[in-house]
């Protein structure tokens, strides 16, 4: 990642950045499966599968754990289910895990962000217990963001897009002048129908699922993606002259 090289438009198409975290920031999608799957079998006797839980990433945990409840027809205390996963999620994480690990790049991209003077927001559809988890095991502070907004500051979860217009009234900055950096579908939908550009991170989702759902630019993680000022508008569907990242 090369922090010194200009856009080739000379400028920055971009005010702020704001960052999904499950998949963008850190790798936790194994480990939250593994914590719900564990609470299913230990307070439901419920043996539940890792692939239930894809059609729910980046939903948010009401839905991560409720939407796979439903499938199996069986009523949960959501409040509850959540609390005894996130003891387990904190537990697993804190004894670094298997299934748990920080997105190469994800840190270092941050800090260049901010040492660039753009604003940066932490805008995640998980609750904010499961986001100070892993804040806490990257070794980030919540201050390094102007703004971190999780599952308690929205009504709608994403693919609606309230937390990502939420996190740019936050900063002062229209959603247009603002990067969104997601590894979901859902998630990229939101951040497109906010108004921004989104960057799609291939850790979740493919690269065709991602560009599909509105991403402009896609990379595999943090270390190997552009850094916005260098950052260039595709050209438009049809055009020879390129293909996107």
């Amino acid at each position: 990642m090369n922090t010194d090289t200009p856009s080739q438009t000379g400028r920055s198409l971009f005010r702020a950045v704001l960052f999904d975290m499950d998949g963008v920031l850190v790798d936790s999608e194994r480990l939250i499966a593994e914590a719900a799957k564990r609470m299913f079998a230990e307070r439901y006797g419920l043996e539940v599968q890792y692939e239930d839980f894809t059609p729910f990433v980046g939903a948010g945990e009401n839905r991560y754990i409720g939407g796979v409840a439903e499938q199996y027809g069986v009523p949960i205390d959501i409040v509850a289910a959540k609390a005894w996963t996130y003891e387990i999620y904190g537990r697993l994480a804190h004894q670094h895990a298997e299934g748990m690990r920080a997105m190469p790049g994800a840190v270092e991209y941050v800090r260049a962000c901010r040492a660039r003077g753009l604003k940066t927001a932490l805008a995640s559809a998980a609750d904010r217990v499961k986001v100070m988890i892993n804040l806490d095991y990257l070794g980030l502070n919540p201050d390094e963001f102007d703004a971190v907004l999780t599952a308690e500051d929205v009504t709608r979860k994403k693919p609606d897009p309230e937390m990502y217009l939420k996190a740019a009234e936050r900063l002062k900055i229209e959603a247009g002048a603002c990067l969104v950096v997601e590894d979901a579908v859902n998630g990229t939908i939101a951040g497109v129908r906010a108004g921004a550009r989104v960057l799609g991170i291939t850790s979740s989702f493919s690269r065709e699922a991602l560009r599909e759902a509105g991403a402009s630019w896609t990379a595999p993680d943090l270390a190997r993606a552009p850094l916005p000022w260098e950052l260039v508008l595709p050209p438009p569907a049809g055009s020879l002259s390129g293909r996107g990242l």
